[in-house]
């Protein structure tokens, strides 16, 4: 069930509404089920409550490990310190509709269904759009977006661009790029997820990072390109017709939101660790107050009905991704 919640006005259930606000509390709860069941956001985004005004999010640096100290020897002192922090803060979303008193005298039921499915499509499209924005801002390098009359950064933790040529390590290490310049191939994508399986943490120790989801936009030249190199068990570019390493080892999402927002001309491919995302939080969505709809008489005999949300959305580690298709990034097939 879609995670909505009705406070209803006083006096509305002995109106001329009354008879009206259980059905567009259905309608309101069944079109929210359905974006839910659709939605994007909770494959892309670690999904998090929030308790306050913002969150702050970090990493701890990796201790030394197990050391060898023959027998009887002492106990070496190991430690962890805090790496980099990104704190996000949660927006305040706001939304209404009206339905005229003349609209429940004549009967119009076509509208009662409409208007409240719009309404909660609104607010769902809106968290997709968000969503994406952020994501297609980060994908051609913009440190901020602009959604509505807000700005919203698209900083990571580190200081850089979610995706970026130079990430600093907190300890000084050498610096890490997910950014890279290749158009998507066969060999790209082989080049790329060997290339996030070695992305390293601030004291320079292997992360075991798997990569194992293709995000696009809705390109279709891209689409083809994509399951073309996934999609069968040989290697059509032999003579021999040799196996496909890439055969069925992916997760593809194609993500129409984010051809809104992305430049002209840009056709970035993402690859991204789900679970390396989850469990570190690269990618993060807050929701601090889900969506309370209230009821209300106003001064014109309408039936008001109001929406109200408080959600936030940010980036925190970038080793939870990497890009290809950008510009002046990191080249991982030479010629490519």
């Amino acid at each position: 069930m879609a995670n909505i919640t009705f406070l209803e006005g006083s006096g509305l259930n002995d109106s001329i509404f009354g008879k009206s606000q259980e059905p567009i509390k259905m309608f309101i709860e069944k079109r929210g089920e359905a974006f839910e069941q659709a939605s994007m956001i909770k494959e892309l985004f670690l999904m998090v409550s929030s308790n306050n005004w913002a969150e702050k999010y970090t990493t701890m640096t990796a201790m030394q490990g197990f050391q060898p100290v023959g027998e009887n020897g002492n106990y070496p002192v190991d430690g962890m310190q805090e790496s980099f922090s990104k704190t996000i803060e949660n927006m305040t979303w706001k939304d209404s509709f009206s339905l005229s008193r003349e609209m429940i005298d004549d009967g119009k039921l076509m509208d009662l269904k409409k208007q409240p499915a719009a309404f909660t499509a609104g607010y769902y499209r809106t968290r997709e759009r968000f969503g994406a924005a952020l994501l297609a801002g980060a994908a051609g390098g913009a440190a901020s977006v602009k959604f509505g009359d807000k700005t919203f950064s698209t900083i990571g933790a580190d200081g850089k661009g979610l995706f970026a040529k130079d990430h600093p390590s907190k300890l000084g290490k050498k610096a890490q790029s997910n950014q890279f310049s290749d158009a998507f191939s066969n060999d790209a994508l082989a080049a790329m997820e060997s290339a996030m399986q070695d992305f390293r943490g601030d004291a320079g120790e292997v992360l075991d990072v798997v990569p194992q989801t293709i995000i696009i936009p809705n390109d279709y030249k891209l689409k083809m390109d994509v399951f073309a190199a996934i999609g069968a068990d040989k290697d059509p570019d032999t003579s021999n017709n040799g196996f496909n390493f890439n055969f069925g080892r992916w997760n593809v999402i194609v993500w129409p939101y984010l051809n809104e927002f992305l430049a002209a001309g840009l056709k970035p491919w993402i690859l991204m660790d789900s679970r390396y995302n989850q469990e570190n939080g690269c990618a993060i969505w807050q929701d601090r107050v889900n969506l309370e709809v209230r009821s209300e008489l106003a001064g014109n005999d309408a039936n008001i009905w109001k929406g109200y949300a408080r959600f936030s959305a940010g980036f925190n580690d970038w080793r939870g991704f990497a890009i290809g298709g950008i510009s002046g990034g990191t080249t991982l097939v030479s010629g490519g």
